[in-house]
């Protein structure tokens, strides 16, 4: 067995394994403490899944150096608000694989070139994060699209002789996810001893929305001086609702802009790819010893180029409502 067929095989592993970490992120497993809040609280037993197996030595021994810095608790808090069931440390052990998959990957499709294999590497090292990303924004716009209708449910148990604890718990009950689950967890945390203030302030660290920033206020408020709770949360709603409204026209209008500008960063990626791969000694004219610095100069200058037009695309598309 020579050498290639061992990094070819060391590879595939390396992919494999990336395949099976981000299926476990995103697989909708309840980890053990949560099982165990809602056995303590009897709440919605019947929808809690088998707990996680218990991580390996290494797993704990990287979760515990990782948590007690600032960047651990960076990523705990990226985790919880993309609602994946992931430590600080199996989160950086993914981006190690995904850097050492996608590196290989490059090297081998740029017949072992070690530039495109460097790329590959550095790419790896976002993709991770791209990823929780874009789940924190797809739950995000899932949630306050959902907060209208959470506060009507709220503001009819109100009404009707419900605590503001109880109009919660109908929520848990009858709201579709995320919403229910996140409040399903601030219901399970009151029952446990926390006041309603932490409880509510947990949630928002959760999920950082300025409409969500307001009910929670007004709650408080509320709370402190008294006052017609299901009146202003009624107020509230409307207003909400309008924004939406707002922002959804604006969305329409902005759509072609946000895409356009997309688009125009990812097509010279693709043309240079293109080129690398139909003509490698007219790309490799860039690396070449005889042109010094000023291939390498190039390219950063066109890479600084490139970020610097599609945020300022991006940038002309964000109306702020």
């Amino acid at each position: 067995m020579n050498l290639i067929t061992i990094l070819w095989i060391g590879g595939g592993l390396v992919l494999v394994l990336l395949a099976i970490g981000l299926i476990a992120s995103i697989s909708t497993q309840k980890s053990v403490a949560e099982e165990r809040i809602s056995q303590l609280t009897a709440i919605d037993r019947e929808v809690l899944t088998e707990a996680r197996k218990r991580p390996s030595p290494l797993s704990d021994w990287l979760n515990n150096r990782v948590q007690r810095s600032s960047y651990g608790s960076r990523i705990a808090r990226d985790l919880a608000r993309a609602d994946l069931k992931m430590k600080p440390a199996e989160y950086i052990i993914l981006i190690v694989l995904a850097v050492i998959g996608i590196a290989i990957v490059a090297y081998f499709i740029g017949s072992r070139s070690i530039p495109l294999g460097i790329a590959g590497a550095i790419f790896g090292m976002f993709v991770p994060g791209m990823f929780v990303r874009s789940r924190q924004g797809r739950r995000l716009q899932k949630f306050n699209d959902q907060l209208p209708d959470m506060l009507n449910l709220v503001v009819n148990g109100l009404r009707a002789g419900y605590s503001t604890m109880q109009a919660m718990e109908s929520v848990s009950k009858e709201m579709p996810t995320p919403i229910c689950d996140e409040f399903r967890r601030v219901v399970q945390e009151m029952q446990l001893g926390i006041s309603m203030e932490n409880a509510l302030d947990n949630l928002l660290r959760r999920i950082p929305s300025d409409d969500l920033d307001l009910v929670i206020t007004a709650i408080n408020v509320q709370r402190e001086v008294g006052g017609n709770l299901a009146e202003i949360l009624d107020t509230i709603s409307h207003t909400i609702r309008e924004r939406i409204r707002v922002k959804g026209e604006i969305r329409v209008l902005t759509t072609q802009t946000m895409y356009s500008g997309r688009m125009l960063a990812l097509m010279p990626i693709f043309v240079i790819l293109a080129l690398y791969l139909l003509n490698r000694e007219y790309m490799m004219e860039f690396f070449r010893p005889e042109s010094g610095i000023c291939g390498y100069i190039a390219l950063a200058l066109a890479a600084i180029l490139i970020i610097s037009g599609y945020f300022a695309m991006n940038k002309l598309a964000q109306i702020e409502v």
